[in-house]
Parts: C-alpha cells; structure tokens; sequence
C-alpha cells in the first residue's frame, strides 16, 4: 500500500472541491465529508442517509475501534449533503450508492476501490502529484486542523491516536515545518 500525504495547499484543495462539484455531487460530498470530519473511509462509506439528513451532528461507531464517534457538522459538510440530497432525492439507505447493480438488493454503497479511484483521478485533473488515496482526506482534516492552530493533543484525540508523535508524523508535518517556528519566532 502505497503512503499517501494530505492536500497541503489550499488552491489545491478548492480546486478539488469545484472539479468533483461540478462533476458529481455524490463525490463532491464524500470529499468534503471526508475532509472536514476526519473518519476513516470505511466509517465514510458506511453512512446512511438517515445518519445525515436533517441532522447537525454525526453519531456512529467506528468501524476500527468501535468507539462512538459524535460529532457536529460544519456548515461546508451541512451545505454539502443539503444539496446532495436535494438533487437526488434519496431519503434512505446508503448515503454513497453505487451505480453498479448489485443482486436483487438494488445498488449498494461504493467500494473502498471506488472512492479511490474517484479521489485520485480528480486530484490528477486537477494537477496533484502527490501520492493521493482515500486516507488523504483523513490526513488533510488533521493536516489543516494544526495549521489553522488547533492543539495538537486535540488533533491526537479527535485522529484516536496514541501519542502526539503519531499524529504529527500521520498528518505529515515535515520537519522542515517544524524548523520554521525557531526561525520565525524571534521573540
């Protein structure tokens, strides 16, 4: 498996939201959910309609952990599913369908393989070069979590990881980045 690194620059991540929105709305609200609430791509997938609609807070329990994750949505995710669901109508099941009939059960919800694919063709559209999967958009939430100055033991416990350390490395704050504060700082 191949390690993949958040969307560090904010162009980059703008662009990527105007190409899937304007390209498919069901992608366009896996990003942006994906981004803005740092779940894992199979607790994404796994959404119902019902966990959304209407709703200002998400409760589920984390497929890897089991842990109640319970969190409210910004305005940008809220904004995301109003449109997504105005424009299809759903008002159950899977909140990600697939297109691809599956049995006598109708569509089922896109595959891990998928959302991949839908991820790392539109972050090469748009000019990514960096290695780009599914946990991007985990790892960008918390990348752009500690940029925006968010503390770092927060990060840690919202990511479910063990030390700051992890975290750091996980949202692949290069030492370079690090270097930057003694330089800037000049107190």
């Amino acid at each position: 498996m191949e390690l993949v690194e958040p969307i560090r620059d904010k162009k980059q991540l703008d662009n990527m939201k105007r190409y899937l929105k304007e390209h498919n709305l069901r992608d366009y609200l896996l990003f942006v959910l994906g981004i803005n609430s740092g779940l894992r791509i199979s607790d994404l997938l796994h959404l119902q309609v019902e966990d959304v609609k209407g709703q200002s807070r998400i409760r589920i329990h984390e497929q890897k952990t089991g842990k109640l994750k319970d969190f409210p949505l910004g305005d940008s995710s809220k904004k995301a599913i109003a449109a997504y669901l105005q424009q299809t109508h759903n008002t159950c099941g899977s909140l990600f369908p697939s297109r691809k009939k599956t049995g006598s059960q109708g569509s089922g919800t896109i595959s891990r393989q998928q959302a991949y694919t839908i991820i790392n063709q539109a972050a090469r559209t748009v000019g990514i070069k960096s290695p780009i999967g599914t946990h991007t958009l985990r790892k960008t939430f918390g990348y752009w979590a500690y940029k925006s100055g968010y503390d770092l033991s927060q990060i840690q416990h919202l990511l479910n990881h063990a030390s700051p350390q992890l975290t750091l490395r996980y949202i692949g704050i290069t030492q370079e980045e690090l270097d930057q504060i003694y330089i800037n700082l000049n107190l």
